[in-house]
């Protein structure tokens, strides 16, 4: 009697061991495939953030630093100089910070104060990051080719970006270049299921090119309006990953002549002036011809956006204010320096 209580004792006991077991198999699989972003699954109804309210903490900040700087007594080189922290304290850099003053001091002389000095700040601001914003596409299909280091947000903003296109009524088509990943591979497989688009993978670890190229051939074959192709993010200082990056756009230059029509380089606002290393790295390799600045509601220094303009040369063509399918924004240069500095005459 005392072996068959045994022996049932120890089958109740294997069982729930092989439970757990598979339950620990299955969390271990999530895992290793990666999570759904929090922003795949939340409200679709969900409003989006305001590039103002995202600038928020660099607005509060920066005027109080500027309103400290126009209340200074003394000379007007103090207030220049004071104005001049300020800028560098919000990211926009010392090379840009220099230059914006330099300006203001050329055209307004040494008699402006106070608001009106301001005024004539956000005036600078403004004429230095307009001209950027989306581009509608123009050409079928509309290649756009999307770079930036791992954890800034490239995988998330090329969800992101599907969903947008197939709200405007377009097929889109992914393409998971990114073979390095392969969470990055089932995270895009995923935007794809949830925003209506089409995906080309391959397995982890196969040639980006050849991902490439069979996606180029099966965007021409289903007819697709836009196709987003994603790229591998190691560090931005590896030689072999820029050349890398080189292959994959010449195979897409010559299946779809004229194509990439965009390359968007994808930065991470919280990163600060390491950002500008990365975009000067990327823009050689892969003919970046637009940034996207995520996390912007992340930090106080929003500034980052007038460096990248001011010093590259690239326009931006889209913010991430928050973490929803809604918070990828497109650039508005009023709205941005709206949020930066506030409106003449705002308390």
């Amino acid at each position: 009697m005392d072996d068959v209580v045994i022996g049932a004792a120890a089958a109740v006991v294997a069982a729930g061991l092989l439970v757990w077991g598979v339950v620990r198999g299955r969390r271990r699989g999530a895992s290793s495939a990666g999570a759904p972003p929090s922003e795949i699954v939340s409200a679709p109804d969900r409003p989006g953030r305001g590039l103002r309210q995202a600038l928020d903490g660099t607005r509060r900040k920066l005027r109080e630093q500027v309103d400290a700087a126009l209340g200074r007594r003394g000379s007007v080189d103090a207030v220049y100089e004071a104005l001049e922290e300020a800028l560098i304290g919000a990211d926009v850099g010392a090379r840009t910070s220099a230059t914006l003053l330099e300006q203001l001091r050329t055209r307004v002389g040494r008699e402006t104060a106070g608001e009106g000095l301001r005024t004539e700040l956000r005036a600078d601001i403004l004429e230095l990051v307009k001209g950027g914003g989306a581009i509608a596409p123009a050409a079928k299909p509309w290649v756009i080719l999307v770079t930036g280091v791992n954890g800034v947000g490239k995988t998330t903003t090329i969800g992101k970006l599907a969903a947008a296109h197939r709200d405007a009524g377009r097929k889109v088509l992914i393409v998971a270049a990114d073979t390095f990943r392969a969470a990055a591979i089932d995270q895009l497989a995923v935007w794809a299921e949830r925003s209506g688009a089409d995906i080309v993978r391959h397995g982890p670890g196969a040639d980006p090119s050849a991902v490439a190229y069979d996606g180029m051939r099966a965007a021409l074959a289903r007819g697709a309006d836009v196709v987003l192709v994603d790229t591998a993010g190691r560090l931005h200082t590896r030689g072999p990953l820029m050349e890398e990056l080189r292959k994959v756009r010449r195979t897409i230059e010559r299946e779809v002549p004229g194509a990439p029509q965009e390359c968007l380089l994808v930065v991470d606002a919280t990163t600060g002036q390491n950002a500008l290393n990365q975009a000067r790295a990327f823009v050689e390799a892969a003919g970046v011809t637009g940034v996207v600045v995520t996390k912007l509601d992340g930090t106080a220094r929003g500034g980052i956006v007038v460096a990248i303009r001011a010093e590259l040369g690239l326009p931006v063509r889209y913010v991430g204010v928050g973490e929803g399918v809604r918070d990828l924004r497109e650039f508005d240069a009023q709205e941005f320096v709206a949020g930066l500095l506030g409106e003449d005459g705002e308390s």
